[in-house]
């Protein structure tokens, strides 16, 4: 039976941030070129960490509190690809192997990066996919499984995202986060809650699923349905009931960018400010474009892996969806 999953604490986040520290930047916040009524937009680059993600951070912290005994198999993952890319990047650092359950319509240029870290990459169907993070294993895999979204490590790295926003601008009033499982509005949300409690914590999903929205109409997690998109950092059938108890808690809102809406908003990155930001990352834009959130409002860059030839056909007008 595994302990309920609670918001991390600041010793927690302390310790998460050392842990990090020489690892995982310290990544830049930034005001974006472009004029909303009511609204001042910054970005909070997380797309510049050495593997590309904010992933990097939860996934060296994990590691970090874990004993050889604990990984004498190694470990195993469920992820889109950024998680898998940092957990590959602290297990090389511990000498021990790595493999990464992945939807088959993950970015071609996320799985090359897990096998360029020496990742065993398991390719599968979406829904092996959600099986394998919903039951933690995958037959024949003896490694241990990290999950990349409920796990109290997770949580305490991606809370320190948090911090350093609350550094960076203190009068900070709204963060857009990117939702796909939870993990980085909860990690994020935890800060807020506990150092600025009047800052709203919104959720921005994407057509293809909107699992945090449907829950927070209803009251609990509701399946709902998911397709298969270009915006594949996020998104999934519904809001895991592990996590459920902490989006409650911080998720001021859920709002849903269209995927014109995200194409535009990696063109007005790329071409204003010459950054590359993956689809997720770029939803947080444009749904602060679309007016989620007044006053300065922090926008997530969560990552900036994104395939050449999609990439290409955004920038050139073409619609990849």
């Amino acid at each position: 039976m595994r302990a309920a999953l609670s918001l991390p604490t600041s010793a927690q986040v302390a310790a998460a941030r050392e842990h990090i520290r020489g690892k995982a930047i310290r990544s830049p916040l930034v005001e974006l070129d472009a004029q909303v009524p009511g609204a001042r937009i910054f970005l909070k680059l997380e797309n510049l960490q050495p593997l590309g993600s904010f992933k990097i951070r939860p996934a060296v912290n994990v590691l970090a509190g874990l004993d050889a005994e604990s990984l004498r198999h190694g470990v195993l993952t469920a992820s889109a690809g950024n998680f898998g890319q940092g957990l590959a990047f602290a297990a090389r650092s511990r000498g021990i192997p790595a493999a990464a359950v992945v939807p088959d319509a993950a970015a071609a240029t996320k799985a090359a990066a897990l096998e360029r870290l020496g990742a065993k990459v398991i390719r599968v169907p979406f829904d092996a996919w959600w099986q394998a993070l919903t039951s933690r294993s995958f037959p024949g895999e003896r490694g241990l499984f990290v999950h990349p979204v409920a796990e109290a490590g997770v949580l305490a790295g991606n809370a320190t995202i948090g911090e350093e926003i609350l550094e960076d601008l203190p009068d900070c009033d709204a963060v857009v986060v990117p939702f796909g499982g939870g993990g980085l509005l909860c990690g994020i949300g935890s800060v807020m809650r506990r150092m600025r409690p009047p800052v709203r914590m919104i959720a921005v999903e994407s057509e293809a699923a909107e699992p945090a929205a449907a829950a927070l109409r209803a009251g609990r997690p509701v399946t709902v349905s998911h397709r298969q998109s270009f915006v594949d950092g996020m998104g999934s059938t519904t809001v895991l009931e592990e996590m459920w108890p902490m989006v409650r808690e911080v998720a001021d809102a859920a709002v849903c960018a269209s995927f014109g809406a995200i194409a535009d908003a990696i063109r007005l990155l790329a071409l204003r400010h010459r950054i590359i930001t993956e689809p997720a990352g770029a939803a947080s834009v444009a749904a602060a474009l679309a007016g989620a959130g007044q006053g300065n409002v922090v926008c997530i860059i969560s990552g900036g892996n994104i395939d050449a030839s999609k990439l290409g056909a955004i920038l050139n007008g073409q619609n990849p969806f």
